[in-house]
């Protein structure tokens, strides 16, 4: 680390927070700027790079979620058999990132990480963000709600996933992705540009979920739930599907997400089994 380390600041996690494991502070283009105690460097080095790529992915889902003015996004959490990962903004150019236990009181570390965003102020100066990550924020969001005017549709509308969005208020799109990050089913109201687009940057940020897990205290291939991003304005779910596959929703952020995700795996393909729209299993109706 260099003179400016911040690695003192972020302890307060650790320290203060049962059942937190780690806390990382990192600039926009992956640089770390503190991490607390019981990491490699090399390790510190990895999960900066892997945060800053999560949170321009995270950002580019935008739109996904909803039309806004301005679509503020607000964290991303990743949740694995064995532990979380938390990461949010940390002032301009800079964020921080936390992880946990399963049973960590999730209210305490999302209090104290950003009662440490609010100490940290002035010690964190603007970075510049790297252009590959401008541009994934700036231009992969995608179209707003509804079917685009003049846009075809994807051509791949499932009935168990639109049955799925109207029966949570709030809910708005899903899209089913296969083994190889490939839309293979969509609701109805999806354009074949915007699912292929959510596609894309799903399966990057699938990828720098995974990559967290040894962050949150587990081996490089554990299991891996779910990714949820939250804006201003909605919700973006990522989560398994079956075997190898991914199911991807949006909801406005007075949506019960809960409730909207219960409905998604009570459609969705149990594990050990094939993915919808083979074989039809889990939800047929």
């Amino acid at each position: 680390m260099t003179g400016d380390d911040l690695s003192w600041m972020v302890r307060d996690i650790v320290d203060n927070v049962p059942r937190a494991r780690n806390a990382v502070v990192l600039s926009a283009d992956g640089i770390p700027r503190g991490a607390t105690d019981g990491m490699t460097e090399a390790d510190v080095r990895t999960i900066s790079a892997a945060m800053a790529g999560m949170q321009s992915l995270s950002r580019a889902t935008s739109r996904f979620a909803g039309a806004a003015q301005e679509a503020r996004w607000n964290q991303t959490i990743v949740e694995f058999s064995h532990g979380w990962v938390f990461l949010i903004g940390a002032g301009q150019g800079a964020f921080l990132a936390a992880a946990a236990e399963p049973d960590v009181d999730l209210q305490q570390i999302s209090f104290r990480m950003h009662r440490l965003v609010a100490r940290l102020g002035g010690n964190l100066t603007a970075a510049p963000r790297t252009r590959a990550a401008r541009a994934a924020a700036d231009g992969a969001g995608g179209e707003p709600s509804g079917r685009p005017q003049g846009r075809p549709p994807s051509g791949l509308e499932l009935p168990e996933l639109d049955r799925a969005v109207a029966g949570v208020p709030g809910a708005r799109h899903a899209v089913l992705l296969d083994d190889r990050g490939l839309p293979r089913g969509t609701t109805s109201g999806i354009s074949k540009d915007l699912a292929d687009t959510v596609s894309a940057a799903m399966t990057g940020l699938h990828a720098y979920s995974r990559a967290t897990s040894r962050f949150a205290g587990g081996p490089d291939d554990g299991r891996w739930r779910q990714t949820v991003v939250e804006f201003q304005h909605g919700w973006v779910l990522l989560t398994a599907a079956g075997d190898d596959a991914c199911l991807v929703a949006a909801a406005d952020h007075d949506c019960d997400i809960e409730e909207f995700a219960t409905r998604l795996h009570e459609v969705m393909p149990a594990p050990g089994t094939a993915a919808l729209p083979g074989g039809r299993t889990g939800g047929d109706a």
